[in-house]
């Protein structure tokens, strides 16, 4: 059998070229090729165009290429994480292009697929499809996206053999799945290296035809940064958003997929228990997701979630790469998403991604969620902190999603949307209605008992 040969980090690096497009897969820091990138950083191969699903941390990753000066274009889903690179997109010292995080898996494997692009609901309405071609199909909006190739993919694995076969750990598919097959060049850094033979061929993930070369590196979590040795912690909440977090739990059934977005809505998995049977979806790659592990461990030892937090894995739960937990989504088989907002309208659309004048350049896969999951749940704070309504007629904001809205929880009252009509249902305890309507400047319909 044919073997993929084996070489140094800096050996690797040398096969980049000037002006490359450079794939890194990775979710944060978890499964992210770090020692393949940090040696990259030493050199001068400069004018990179830099896929990844985020913009790094500083001096991390990514942000060490960008204040190495070698990046002149980034195509991401987030770049918030790290502030040097949004200065430097605002100074116009660096290109960039914001996708959706199922866009951008999905073009990584239309890029590998030898296809020519794709239509996707994802973003349709919003600023990221401005000069997209838009289509009406079946009576659905889709955006036309272009697939994504690269010159060289950075890859990380947990297990190759000689053969070139390669198996990931837990949450480590993430993004490398689909860049091991979306470039000319592929390298896979990886924790060990077995003779041909030793895997099993049913539990491999990337077949060997897609791998040039194998790169042998152990890392410690200290090398990783804080996603890789970040531990769980007990989260304090105010009574409002407990409140809040509760009455979305109550509006889940046994049974269901959830999908559960960052900040407000991870208090639901509190009040989640395992007999209660609802099953929790984590788009960076895992289904059936746990409660936080008892011992405290860090990523190197537990999967992580979507907020980059160590989590504990089900009964019967089950890893895969971004790729296909986007086409879950997409698809219609996750019964529930729950997100935070930052203006819900009278119309059910929904804005929570951008401020005008904020770097705020991330979007993630809210925007997939939102127009692809079978029921939206909104929970919010029902005014922001000048005391004004994100309750509002229509959204001033940039759009995440139109009239995807299915139910609205904020401290004050539970709002359901019918054909475009929004309804309040519900008061939250110890609140009136004259209370709500003080501080509501949408309209809605009364249908309180």
């Amino acid at each position: 059998m044919k073997q993929v040969p084996q070489i140094t980090v800096e050996e690797a690096v040398r096969l980049v070229k000037e002006g490359d497009t450079l794939l890194c897969g990775g979710f944060g820091m978890t499964g992210y090729p770090v020692h393949l990138v940090h040696a990259l950083a030493n050199t001068r191969r400069g004018g990179l165009t830099y896929v990844g699903n985020n913009a790094g941390e500083v001096g991390l990753g990514a942000g060490r290429l960008l204040q190495s000066g070698l990046i002149r274009k980034m195509i991401c889903s987030y770049f918030t994480s790290n502030p040097h690179a949004v200065k430097a997109i605002q100074a116009g010292e660096v290109e960039y292009e914001l996708l959706p995080q199922g866009t951008l898996a999905e073009a990584l494997r239309a890029g590998g697929a030898g296809l020519g692009g794709f239509f996707t609901p994802t973003a349709a309405y919003t600023q990221l499809a401005a000069g997209k071609e838009v289509r009406l199909i079946d009576g659905k909006t889709y955006v036309l996206e272009k697939p994504i190739r690269g010159d060289v993919a950075f890859i990380r694995a947990w297990k190759a053999d000689t053969a070139g076969n390669l198996q990931y750990r837990r949450t480590e598919q993430n993004f490398n799945r689909a860049m091991a097959t979306a470039a000319r060049l592929v390298i896979a850094e990886v924790e060990q290296i077995v003779p041909a033979g030793e895997l099993a061929p049913a539990h491999i993930h990337t077949p060997a035809c897609y791998v040039d070369y194998l790169v042998q590196a152990h890392t410690r979590p200290e090398e990783l940064g804080s996603s890789a040795s970040l531990k769980s912690s007990s989260r304090k909440a105010d009574p409002a958003r407990l409140r809040i977090a509760r009455r979305a739990f109550e509006a889940l059934r046994p049974g269901q997929l959830v999908n559960l977005g960052i900040g407000l809505p991870t208090l639901v998995a509190d009040f989640i228990e395992q007999a209660h049977g609802i099953i929790l979806h984590s788009e960076n790659g895992m289904l059936g997701v746990g409660p936080a592990p008892a011992d405290g461990g860090g990523a190197m030892h537990y999967p992580v979630n979507a907020s980059k937090v160590p989590v504990t894995a089900l009964r019967g739960s089950s890893y895969f790469d971004s790729a296909d937990s986007f086409a879950m989504i997409r698809g219609g088989h996750i019964d529930v998403a729950i997100m935070g907002g930052l203006q819900v309208d009278q119309h059910g659309n929904l804005a929570n991604w951008a401020v005008p004048g904020r770097p705020v350049l991330g979007v993630g896969g809210a925007m997939d969620l939102a127009s692809g999951a079978r029921r939206l749940i909104v929970t919010m704070l029902h005014t922001n902190r000048q005391g004004h309504s994100k309750v509002v007629p229509q959204c001033t904001l940039p759009l995440t999603a139109k009239a995807a809205v299915d139910l609205l929880i904020t401290e004050l009252g539970v709002f359901t949307f019918e054909r475009g009509r929004m309804q309040l249902i519900e008061l939250m305890p110890g609140v009136d209605l004259p209370t709500l309507m003080a501080h509501t400047s949408a309209s809605f319909e009364n249908r309180l008992e």
